[in-house]
Parts: structure tokens; C-alpha cells; sequence
């Protein structure tokens, strides 16, 4: 009954649909197709596309550096400066550092009697582009890796032999959060 349909279909004389349709276009015909492997292969930019997990989430950069550190600026615009790392972003391997790296922001005023605002915030720079940096010798360094007698891995510094990480300034740095959390809460 379709196919009947389809064939006396007829609008104007010009048009494709008005022309009655071949029989070869009514019967769908069956095509061997025989699979051959592609030989280009469509490689995506790294800004086209981030890395995900198979659970679609973003994958988390390992960084030599975590919150707390002291590190030095060596490239861009802040060249040179150092300050401690405030933030650390691992999906897109970038860091907040503390007063580094500021950019205006214009705020508009929420209510109608308050006026808007000129605010200074801290833009976050590529982890590669700071370096950790030792307070006591004055030397920026790369980090290495070392375990002590007691098989504890911790962070030392190569050019000093300074240890980063220790036990008491972990301690330090989570009570001081707690207390900028309860601070905040109340």
C-alpha cells in the first residue's frame, strides 16, 4: 500500500517529488560492504579535547609542588617572585600563588545604595613555571624524592638536600585550616 502511494505521487511537473520515482529507488538494495582498515588516523589538539578517565572524569595531574610550599616564579611576567602556593588546580596542572600573578577584576554592586568595586584577585599560573625555593640558602631548586631510615618518603630539594616535607609542618598547615574553617563558619 505504500509503495502504491509513493508511486502516484505527483505535485507539479518540475519538482522531484512530483516525478514518479524508478523502481530502484522504491526496493532498498543490499551492499556487500567488505570492512578495510583505515589508514588515516584523526589525531584531536590538546585543546580540542581534555583527558578523561572511561568514567568521564578529568585526569588528575601528578605536580611537584602542594599548598603550602614556598616557591619562586621562573618565567612570565612575574619572573622572580616568591610567594606560597594557596591553590592548586591538578585537572589542568596550575597553581594560586599568594599575592603573584594579579589581575583586576571589576565587580558590579549586588544592592542599589552600593557601588561597584576594583578588586585585585590572584590568577592561577602553570605549575611548570614556578620552582620550589629554599627560605634558609636563598636557591630555588628541583624536587626530589628520598626515603629515611624510618621508610618515610618525603620531598627534598636537589640543590640543598633540604627535606620539604615533614610531619610538624603537615600538622601546622591542617590545624590552620581548621581554623580558617571554623572562622568562616561562624
Amino acid at each position: 500500500a505504500l509503495l502504491s502511494s509513493l508511486t502516484s505521487l505527483s505535485l507539479s511537473s518540475s519538482s522531484f517529488l512530483g516525478q514518479r520515482l524508478p523502481p530502484s529507488f522504491l526496493h532498498p538494495v543490499t551492499v556487500n560492504s567488505v570492512e578495510k582498515p583505515c589508514l588515516i588516523v584523526a589525531k584531536l589538539k590538546h585543546w580540542e579535547r581534555k583527558k578523561c578517565k572511561p568514567n568521564s572524569l578529568p585526569v588528575l595531574h601528578k605536580m611537584h609542588v602542594k599548598i603550602g610550599d614556598t616557591v619562586k616564579v621562573i618565567a612570565g611576567r612575574d619572573k622572580g617572585k616568591i610567594g606560597e602556593i594557596s591553590k592548586i588546580f591538578r585537572h589542568n596542572s596550575t597553581v594560586v600563588v599568594k599575592e603573584i600573578n594579579l589581575k583586576t577584576k571589576h565587580v558590579k554592586s549586588r544592592e542599589e545604595g552600593e557601588p561597584g568595586q576594583i578588586i585585585k584577585i590572584e590568577a592561577p599560573i602553570h605549575s611548570s613555571n614556578v620552582m620550589l625555593y629554599s627560605k634558609d640558602q636563598e636557591v630555588a631548586s628541583r624536587v626530589g624524592h628520598k626515603v629515611l631510615d624510618n621508610g618515610t618518603r618525603v620531598r627534598v630539594l636537589i640543590k640543598t638536600g633540604e627535606i620539604i616535607d615533614s610531619a610538624e609542618d603537615w600538622k601546622k598547615l591542617k590545624e590552620s585550616k581548621e581554623k580558617t574553617e571554623v572562622a568562616a563558619a561562624s
